[in-house]
């Protein structure tokens, strides 16, 4: 039976980790959250992944930000208050928030349940202004607002810990992997293997396709095989390329840096497609000529809508996956962005909120 609020308990503020500028340390504080709302959620934060786009965000990587900036769009709790109207959820659910709190709601992406592509945009879990004009603070708080109908369930085959850095990290590599119909047959590559490219490989592995992981060196094969990748080549050997010409029918690539999109066009049988869902800040240069001999596709691929995104979390669940977690205290935030650039984690920064 869903529990209804009828006097707000909501807190006016909470404590979180914030940049207070571009490139400043994140650092205790607090911030505001409104009351909650008819079709409101109030979630109790129990877990937060740190998602290398905070970095980006944070440091005005993608552009100039709003400071200060809370950032978190990895986001698993427990419900502890429901608006009077809410009916998805109720008080002691399990739920997730991922990348975005809002949209439109009428334009023909919204209504397809693509809400990722809205045509008047997304309202971004942080660093963004929602329909109030007030700015949206994301995970790295106690406690956060969100309308029912973009707040996620997670299922109870998840983890909470486990469960939050796929509110990102997962359903970006799902999203592609589903929609270009990675499965048995199908040859499937992962560039990359960190915190996008691990869930990228369990996943692919899941749906029954074969899997490759593409990654600058070796130096984490033997992780990426017990992932559950069939092989494992490094793009500094130029013979990775030459051996692997005309291979996939899809590859993924999950950098975060300009590639030789040639190179790996190259890797593509006809037909197949490369789908980016790195985000690099630098513009990248492309040779048409690899995109055009064998009638290839260049594509890119962003999150995916809030039904794809449980689709997903119950996918992970019913085939026992989570992402591979290194938890951290609030006050290793810092340590953990530059450990994130170092790519010294294995594989997801996931903070315990209790900490802050």
């Amino acid at each position: 039976m869903t529990t209804n609020a009828t006097t707000s308990t909501t807190p006016t503020t909470v404590a979180a980790y914030a940049a207070p500028a571009a490139h400043a340390p994140l650092e205790r504080t607090t911030v505001p959250r409104r009351p909650v709302g008819a079709h409101d959620v109030l979630i109790e934060i129990k877990y937060a992944g740190i998602c290398h786009s905070d970095i980006h965000q944070a440091r005005d990587g993608w552009g100039e930000g709003i400071f200060p900036m809370v950032p978190g769009h990895e986001i698993a709790g427990v419900v502890t208050e429901v608006g009077s109207e809410v009916t998805r959820h109720k008080v002691g659910d399990r739920v997730g928030v991922g990348c975005f709190v809002d949209s439109c709601r009428e334009c023909a992406y919204c209504l397809k349940g693509l809400e990722q592509y809205c045509v008047q945009g997304m309202t971004g879990t942080y660093n963004a202004l929602g329909k109030d004009g007030e700015p949206t603070y994301g995970g790295y708080s106690t406690h956060i607002v969100v309308d029912e109908q973009y707040t996620l369930r997670i299922p109870d085959g998840i983890a909470l810990d486990e469960a939050a850095p796929l509110l990102c990290a997962g359903i970006t590599l799902y999203s592609p992997l589903a929609h270009w119909q990675a499965g048995p047959g199908k040859k499937v590559a992962i560039v990359g293997l960190g915190g996008l490219g691990h869930m990228g490989v369990k996943i692919a592995h899941a749906l029954g396709a074969e899997v490759t992981v593409l990654s600058q060196s070796l130096k984490k094969q033997e992780d990426g095989l017990k992932l559950g990748a069939d092989h494992y080549y490094a793009t500094s050997d130029p013979a990775t390329f030459t051996e692997l010409a005309g291979t996939f029918d899809l590859i993924v690539s999950t950098v975060s840096a300009p590639l030789d999109f040639g190179g790996y066009l190259g890797l593509l049988k006809t037909d197949g497609a490369l789908v980016n869902v790195g985000a690099p800040e630098e513009p990248i240069a492309l040779n048409l000529f690899p995109l055009m001999t064998g009638r290839k596709t260049l594509a890119g691929s962003m999150i995916g809508g809030i039904a794809e995104t449980q689709e997903m979390l119950d996918f992970c669940a019913e085939h026992g996956l989570g992402a591979e977690i290194e938890l951290i205290r609030a006050d290793q935030i810092n340590e953990a962005y530059e450990r994130v650039l170092a790519s010294d984690v294995r594989y997801r920064f996931v903070i315990d909120v209790s900490t802050i």
